[in-house]
């Protein structure tokens, strides 16, 4: 079994033996500051659509419930935590000061709207509803906008999932192919994790030398 398959049926079987609270819990985290990508829940929501264990309906609402939880539990940090919860947390979810000021930026930059285009850009997702916490953006647009945003994004990922496992055949016949991408990614990822870790550790040092 190659790595695709592998990652395919074990993370299907998880999701499909823990039910639809797995996705509401995995999207819940995933709109917070935990990384947790969407890309990683959403299409093997979509196998599962496609087996008929779940119903499109059902993982979209649900999805989209989980969303909206994690990111006014975000927002509420934003808005009686926000910078200082980052600093003295955020390492605990690999995310940093920096990650938080650039997102900050984004919402400056983009205004309200940023709440509804974050949802398709990674990390800037998982962090965009504390900078409106902070700025104490009216409650009702964040949640219809995120509500818009997290909907749009999760109904395309569960699309994307059960197109792939409809057409599972013939992409397996490839797999290959698909296996050195996925290792590449992930290999890509991880190389990143190691570089940002270290730039994070010459920071430190550079900052108890001065």
């Amino acid at each position: 079994m190659g790595v695709t398959a592998f990652l395919a049926e074990h993370i299907t079987h998880f999701i499909e033996h823990t039910g639809y609270a797995s996705v509401y819990i995995l999207m819940t985290l995933e709109s917070m500051v935990v990384p947790i990508p969407s890309e990683a829940v959403m299409p093997f929501a979509g196998f599962l659509i496609f087996q008929k264990t779940f119903t499109f309906p059902a993982v979209i609402v649900i999805s989209v419930l989980g969303s909206i939880t994690g990111s006014l539990i975000s927002y509420a940090i934003g808005l009686w935590g926000g910078r200082p919860f980052i600093r003295k947390f955020g390492r605990y979810f690999l995310l940093d000061m920096e990650e938080l000021e650039a997102t900050e930026k984004f919402f400056s930059k983009y205004g309200e709207i940023a709440i509804l285009v974050s949802r398709f850009i990674p990390v800037v997702r998982h962090l965009i509803s504390i900078p409106a916490g902070t700025g104490k953006m009216n409650l009702w647009r964040f949640s219809l906008y995120t509500v818009i945003g997290a909907g749009a994004w999760n109904t395309f990922l569960a699309w994307a999932g059960f197109e792939l496992r409809k057409n599972w055949e013939a992409v397996m016949k490839y797999s290959h192919i698909v296996d050195y991408a996925v290792l590449a990614i992930l290999l890509a990822l991880f190389i990143l994790f190691i570089v940002r870790q270290a730039r994070k550790f010459a920071k430190m040092r550079k900052k108890a030398k001065s």
